[in-house]
């Protein structure tokens, strides 16, 4: 007799539709690569009469998801819902209170609760699986928790969201300003018609407090993540990087310090010869570095009805052989709950770009300010040349403790030839 493991499939949106589409579409090979068969027994989505591409004809239906959980002829349940709470939060509890598997995709509920749920899947004796809430259809739970199992992380890096790559190759390629550009993947569907989530770094943060337990067995704490999103970049800065070796990334970073782990999400230059600064388009990449295998690169489609089905199906298929992990790598009572790097605290090099007017003297009091907080300056590139009108300065700092530029930027922004709030860009040595 064929063992067959059912599934409901709480959410029917781009991603659940496909995986009842992979499902229907390699049934057969599914079942051959696990010796059970899979089959979807119940349903939960917005619309019963919306036409998804995909049968769902004969299946139990749920207006309420949370409901789905006690369903008998249900073991495992996707939530495919979305939200770091209400209905998809409910459905998780119950599920994994009830004994039944979960698949998710929800990486905000994860890093809000994701060490909770892990708590009570471990307390029932079943999974909490969701390989695709981070990087789509990039391997990367299953490599840091089980390919990397024999080494300890120091870092962990990538791109996390591809509406800021494409966004950011956009302005390099085309010369355009962020709105344009933003406007124009809003018209592909490559963004929400609300980017506030993905643009702003929130997104990134989410996907990285869970990296950040995954990779050093810590509690899961979105909360101590640094988050700054791309809204601030320009094309001048864009074209400054060029001129400087680098290109702009939107980065999620993770790290352990002597002050502890680094958790910070902000727009990073790092050098064009890097692997992470040729990932272009709205493909992701993610970075792990071990102390044996030195530095793994994964790149590929972070989003997307394709990709994140392969990767929900990919858990189901971990359940279905009996293929069972501690849902971050450890279990949960053997977490240790490390202390979270400041912001302020961090080292690195720094791109600067200050608006003023060009009047004697104000190259001098600028450097004035970066020795007083001891920021030695490696380079200095002046745009433009009136004393009637405003111009750019752009300099690039040996390394320095933020804390320090950011002090020292306060009080440029003061100065009475200081024209703009200055920005500043993150240099990152990958």
């Amino acid at each position: 007799m064929t063992n067959k493991i059912k599934i409901g499939v709480a959410g029917l949106g781009t991603v659940g539709a496909g995986v009842l589409k992979i499902i229907n579409a390699h049934g057969e090979l599914l079942q051959a690569r696990t010796g059970t068969r899979l089959e979807v027994t119940a349903v939960s989505g917005r619309d019963r009469n919306k036409d998804r591409g995909v049968p769902i004809e004969g299946l139990a239906w749920y207006d309420n998801a949370a409901d789905m959980a006690k369903d008998p002829d249900v073991d495992v349940v996707l939530e495919l819902i979305g939200g770091s709470d209400g209905v998809a939060k409910d459905l998780c509890v119950s599920a994994l209170t009830l004994g039944k598997h979960v698949v998710t995709a929800n990486k905000a509920l994860l890093a809000i609760h994701g060490t909770e749920l892990a708590e009570l899947a471990e307390k029932h004796g079943v999974s909490l699986a969701y390989e695709a809430a981070v990087a789509g259809g990039i391997p990367i739970v299953k490599a840091l928790r089980e390919g990397l199992a024999g080494n300890a992380i120091s870092r962990v890096y990538g791109i996390l969201n591809g509406t800021c790559n494409y966004i950011l190759t956009e302005m390099e390629e085309t010369g355009g300003e962020f709105d344009n550009i933003l406007q124009d993947a809003q018209k592909l569907g490559y963004a929400e018609a609300d980017p506030s989530f993905d643009v702003d770094g929130v997104d990134t943060a989410h996907k990285l407090a869970i990296l950040t337990s995954l990779a050093f067995g810590t509690p899961v704490d979105f909360n101590s993540v640094y988050i700054e999103g791309i809204r601030d970049v320009t094309a001048a800065d864009i074209a400054a990087a060029q001129e400087f070796g680098y290109r702009i990334k939107l980065l999620g970073v993770s790290r352990r310090t002597d002050k502890g782990i680094e958790q910070r999400v902000h727009p990073c230059m790092v050098r064009t010869d890097t692997a992470i600064a040729n990932v272009s388009g709205v493909f992701n990449a993610v970075v792990a570095d071990g102390d044996f295998v030195d530095s793994t690169v994964y790149v590929g489609r972070g989003a997307g009805e394709g990709p994140t089905a392969s990767a929900v199906v990919a858990d189901i298929v971990d359940i279905a052989i009996g293929r069972h992990s501690a849902t971050f790598g450890i279990p949960v009572e053997e977490m240790s709950p490390l202390p979270m790097a400041s912001i302020e605290s961090h080292v690195g090099c720094y791109y600067v770009c200050l608006t003023v007017y060009d009047r004697p003297g104000v190259i001098a009091d600028v450097s004035a300010v970066f020795r007083d907080e001891n920021i030695s300056i490696e380079s200095l590139l002046q745009r433009g040349r009136s004393e009637s009108e405003a111009v750019s300065v752009i300099l690039v700092t040996h390394e320095a403790q933020e804390a320090s530029v950011v002090r020292a930027l306060s009080k440029i922004e003061k100065f009475a030839h200081s024209v703009a709030t200055p920005r500043m860009i993150r240099i990152v040595s990958l």
